[in-house]
């Protein structure tokens, strides 16, 4: 075999490989597992559980849900806004206590309200919504969706009292980064800002651990 031959042939396998290699890393994409691992934390793991642990099928729909909702800017809310959502939620933990069903399916419509209002999908589409938010607040939206299946269950359905009120509890996490306001805010919220750092918070930890069994309604 010549010279020529041989370099002939060593050129087009450099090439192969090199076109091999173009192809791998087009198909991985920009947001390999590792990015999406640390964007979605949490998430990432119960989309994994979803799929039976198949790694790529998961990380295919977190790379959806982010190609979708990725660039949603969050809108910010007015201070009365947010204190009628504040004013709403603590309404709702005080229900808890003799109608647990009622409180739960209020904190549902609330969460959901309230993240239409921060330019999140309207609520009338939960899924995709409850999507958005996962890019977003991937660190608190199961609070979201434990809420939601309680307030869809209930007791009857077999969701116990204590559970709804975990859900509760979790879903106020979501609830707090939601009506917080946001960063580019500055002075205007300064008040209503650090109303909520103090007086919800409280409220949430008193609650939080109040292992008072409500009444069943």
């Amino acid at each position: 075999m010549s010279t020529g031959v041989i370099i002939a042939l060593i050129v087009i396998v450099a090439a192969v490989l090199l076109i091999a290699a173009a192809l791998t890393l087009r198909a991985r994409g920009p947001r390999h597992g590792g990015s999406l691992k640390r964007r979605f934390g949490p998430e990432y793991d119960r989309a994994v559980a979803r799929h039976d642990g198949d790694t790529k099928a998961a990380e295919r729909e977190l790379a959806q849900r982010l190609e979708r909702h990725g660039d949603l800017r969050e809108k910010a809310l007015d201070p009365a806004e947010r204190e009628r959502f504040e004013a709403r939620w603590t309404a709702a933990q005080e229900r808890f206590v003799d109608s647990p069903r009622e409180a739960v399916a209020e904190a549902d419509r609330l969460l959901a309200e309230v993240a239409g209002a921060r330019g999140f999908p309207d609520g009338g589409q939960y899924e995709e919504q409850l999507a958005a938010l996962s890019v977003h607040h991937a660190h608190h939206v199961e609070g979201y969706r434990r809420v939601h299946r309680a307030a869809h269950t209930g007791v009857d359905g077999g969701t116990g009292t204590e559970d709804m009120r975990e859900a509760m509890v979790e879903a106020r996490a979501l609830f707090e980064e939601l009506v917080r306001p946001a960063r580019h805010d500055g002075g205007r919220h300064r008040t209503g800002a650090s109303v909520h750092r103090s007086a919800p918070a409280r409220t949430h930890t008193s609650w939080s651990f109040n292992r008072r069994q409500p009444k069943e309604s």
